[in-house]
């Protein structure tokens, strides 16, 4: 062995031989139950980033351990299209072009985005290899796979079938900027200093007024109510007159109602109502059988609604003559400096305008009803009760699922529209024709006025089915073998994006739960406990770091002293701290390898007559301990416990204390050729178990000192046994 192991000429060679023994194919054959995960896709418009470093460590821990234990193991790879996320990307690199979307066919603009998504997912892949992931590459999976396609349309069809399907206007999150709907979970708040405005509104027949704080006083020109809450005894006589609003500059005039959703601290009591753009207003409308006004347009300007003085002008422009124009009427009581969260675009950062649109929806009620049922007969467990908790509380909110994006980079709504309906049939389908295929009529009518739906499925609607789809549901031999999964690993931060709606899709097309065990890890953060960003300048490329350090030191790193699902603290620091434990690794094995020369036989030992030293049997003890509590940890998921056992025996117990006392022996004029003997062995053993134990946290490494052993027993230490306990 050289004196120093070289990371760089060995990670890539080692690699290369495990896929070329195919070692990352599920075998069969093993006999002692299966294990299956399914890679959280990473999307394929850039190259990896320190949060898959992390995902990728955790799950190949869980697939190299399970291997060794001699389970049926399958770990599928794949890369998501990632829909919105991807054209907002590719968008980007046009501008640098000086070019926009909008210069371009739908055409054109999908197969340039096509051809982007090929260039990275090669190199992401290559990435994954890098990092050291053992899956099954033989089974990868896209998202925009004609088979995957054609799963996503099945169940598109199979909830249409069951009622569960709608098309209709409702309140959604818009952004301006990429022209596009969002659902809730892609719309992030922040803080923003604005004013809360007091306007005067009038009462009808009276010299009185009503006031009303607001933090949006454009919108009043869509108001369809001023409600209170029941409970507000400031109020109960004008809502027991069935009082009028006269509503100013717009001079309409508008009920005054009650409805519980009223907030009695804020302001006054008193809240204008519109509910084309708010989602509580909405619902506040729905239930008083209000009028939906729209006055804001998709591209955040104000309509002809709003009136002929505000008409054209930007959201901000027309907010600020709305009340200098209230102002001129004396209609504004006062003003003040008010904070709150606003939704904004989480890629623009723009702000969301709520406005009535027409979208594809998913009645959620039922499918989250059967989830929750699942988590809470323990058919599915979370890691964590703490995100058990969120999960229910988030459930139990939930909100009709708009499944509806305005791009043109996804999987196409498959829906035909004809603009007719000449028949019975025709009319009790309200013309919808739910088809993948292009048509030239009605199927019912005959007419050829159709219209083709353009706008694609939002990417988590095909993401929550990727469990069972990348299986080959419903007839593969490895969806009957593997499904459900075993474990499904990802990050917290997307448990209502996929978690929650893979356990829903999964119940609701398969019957069964999608993965039985949920592991939810944590962010990554910098030294100072900063979450990483470009703007900060502490991300760290972990690509880089495996160049300059090595994959097994990254992965090290990731893992130990990260509490289980906690954020994950990451510096250099600590991976050069994990690269000196690699090099421990390398020198204690060279030398054992050294002292036991070409001749040594483990086999042909007599362990029985073995003159076992005090020390001797004090470190297999010591071991045999070890390899239980490795064992627990890791069945636990308590990989960080893991990771710092085999650290603190490795290091501190094997090689300070039982390799500095083997020297003795092997360097003594004094010693016997049994007690050398003897030491060979247990360093031997020790060796070996510790290659096993270390293996699926520093794979690498362990692999290339296994390959140097003599008369191994496996081809290969990815296949090895586990240590019995």
């Amino acid at each position: 062995m050289e004196k120093r192991y070289s990371f760089q000429e060995n990670e890539n060679k080692i690699y290369k031989m495990w896929e070329k023994e195919n070692f990352f194919k599920p075998n069969f054959h093993n006999k002692k139950g299966r294990f299956s995960i399914i890679m959280p896709p990473p999307n394929a418009n850039a190259s990896l980033h320190i949060g898959h470093a992390v995902f990728v460590t955790l799950e190949d821990i869980m697939v190299r351990y399970n291997r060794m234990q001699n389970k049926t193991t399958l770990w599928v790879p794949g890369a998501d299209h990632a829909g919105f996320e991807t054209q907002a990307v590719f968008e980007k690199e046009l501008e640098k072009q000086g070019k926009t979307r909008f210069q371009l066919s739908r055409e054109t603009l999908y197969k340039m985005m096509w051809d982007f998504t090929q260039k990275n997912k090669t190199i992401m892949e290559a990435q994954l290899r890098c990092l050291g992931a053992s899956c099954d590459w033989s089974r990868e999976k896209f998202t925009l796979d004609s088979d995957v396609v054609k799963v996503v349309y099945q169940t598109f069809k199979k909830l249409f079938k069951d009622g569960l399907i709608y098309r209709g206007k409702r309140i959604i999150n818009w952004c301006s900027h990429h022209q596009t709907s969002l659902s809730d979970l892609e719309v992030i708040y922040r803080e923003q200093k604005t004013k809360l405005t007091y306007i005067k509104y009038p009462i009808k027949d009276s010299r009185k007024f009503i006031v009303v704080a607001t933090t949006r006083p454009e919108t009043m020109l869509g108001d369809t109510a001023v409600a209170v809450n029941p409970k507000d005894s400031r109020y109960k006589t004008l809502l027991k007159n069935k009082t009028e609003i006269y509503l100013p500059l717009i001079k309409r005039t508008i009920p005054l109602i009650s409805d519980k959703a009223v907030d009695l601290s804020f302001g006054t009591g008193a809240v204008k109502v519109t509910p084309a753009h708010d989602a509580t207003d909405f619902e506040i409308g729905q239930r008083h059988n209000l009028k939906v006004i729209q006055v804001i347009s998709k591209d955040g300007i104000m309509m002809e609604k709003a009136g002929a003085s505000y008409f054209g002008l930007k959201v901000m422009e027309a907010r600020q003559k709305v009340v200098e124009d209230l102002k001129k009427l004396n209609l504004i009581e006062k003003e003040e400096d008010y904070t709150h969260s606003v939704p904004v675009c989480y890629k623009c950062r723009k702000n969301i305008e709520p406005l009535i649109s027409e979208q594809w929806f998913i009645k959620i009620k039922s499918l989250s009803m059967k989830a929750v049922e699942m988590v809470k007969k323990k058919k599915v467990k979370f890691v964590s009760k703490r995100f058990e908790k969120v999960f229910f509380n988030w459930m139990k909110n939930i909100r009709d699922w708009n499944i509806s994006r305005q791009i043109v980079w996804g999987i196409k709504i498959p829906i035909w529209y004809c603009q007719e309906k000449r028949n019975k049939k025709c009319q009790s389908k309200n013309g919808i024709i739910i088809t993948e295929k292009r048509i030239k009529e009605c199927p019912w009518c005959k007419s050829k006025k159709i219209k083709e739906e353009v706008d694609v499925f939002d990417t988590w609607f095909s993401s929550s089915q990727w469990p069972f789809i990348a299986l080959g549901y419903p007839n593969s031999k490895d969806y009957k073998h593997f499904y459900p999964t075993s474990v499904m690993e990802t990050g917290w931060d997307i448990l209502f994006f996929w978690v929650a709606r893979m356990i829903m899709l999964g119940v609701y097309q398969t019957g069964k739960v999608p993965f039985y065990n949920v592991y939810l890890h944590g962010l990554v953060r910098d030294i100072n406990c900063q979450k990483m960003s470009k703007s900060k300048g502490n991300v760290i490329n972990p690509l880089g770091i495996v160049e300059k350090y090595g994959a097994d030191a990254l992965r090290m790193a990731l893992v130990f002293g990260s509490s289980s699902q906690n954020d994950i603290v990451i510096s250099e620091e600590k991976i050069v701290t994990q690269q000196r434990f690699i090099t421990k690794i390398w020198n204690a094995s060279r030398f054992i390898l050294i002292n036991l020369g070409k001749n040594f036989n483990v086999q042909k030992i007599d362990i029985k007559n073995l003159k076992l030293t005090k020390e001797d049997r004090w470190i297999l003890k010591e071991m045999e301990n070890t390899i239980k509590r490795i064992t627990r940890d890791i069945e636990a998921f308590n990989f960080h416990k893991a990771a710092q056992e085999i650290y603190h025996f490795f290091w501190h117990k094997f090689c300070d204390k039982t390799i500095e006392k083997a020297k003795e022996r092997f360097y003594s004029e004094k010693s016997t050729q049994e007690e050398k003997q003897t030491a060979q062995w247990v360093l031997y053993t020790v060796l070996l178990n510790s290659l096993k134990l270390l293996h699926p946290f520093t794979p690498f490494i362990t692999e290339f000192i296994y390959q140097k052993l003599y008369r191994k027993s496996k081809k290969a230490l990815i296949i090895e046994d586990w240590p019995k306990k």
